[in-house]
């Protein structure tokens, strides 16, 4: 019986600490994220491209650019880390994460003020 309390113990906290993951993202109704596999899947097999003309390349061995419009290049190492988010340490020293979910057959990317990117569809 202790083992069943302990458990429904643990459901309870964990039920809790998801809302508030999400809310620190600013997650809206049917947001999906990314577990960590799913996501290294599919930054491997997608292009990552945004509405602003510009992408991210996600290479081996950690390698990450983000691609301006115009062809400059923000170059540093990635990694995904266990909640989903991605983060980028860039060679000038600066560094962030962003979310990638999933909404209405869309995916966008979040970043940690919130703000919402959607992807462009491969094509």
């Amino acid at each position: 019986m202790r083992q069943v309390v302990n458990r429904a113990a643990i459901l309870v906290i964990l039920s809790l600490v998801q809302p508030a993951f999400a809310e620190g993202w600013g997650m809206k109704s049917g947001d999906v994220v990314f577990t960590k596999a799913e996501l290294s899947e599919f930054i491997a097999e997608n292009e990552v491209r945004f509405y602003d003309g510009g992408h991210s390349e996600y290479g081996p061995d950690d390698a990450y650019a983000y691609v301006y419009e115009g062809g400059d290049r923000a170059e540093g190492r990635y990694r995904i880390e266990e909640d989903g988010s991605v983060c980028v340490d860039f060679r000038n020293g600066w560094s962030r994460c962003d979310l990638y979910v999933r909404n209405g057959g869309r995916v966008l990317l979040i970043d940690e003020k919130g703000d919402r990117y959607p992807l462009k569809p491969a094509g």
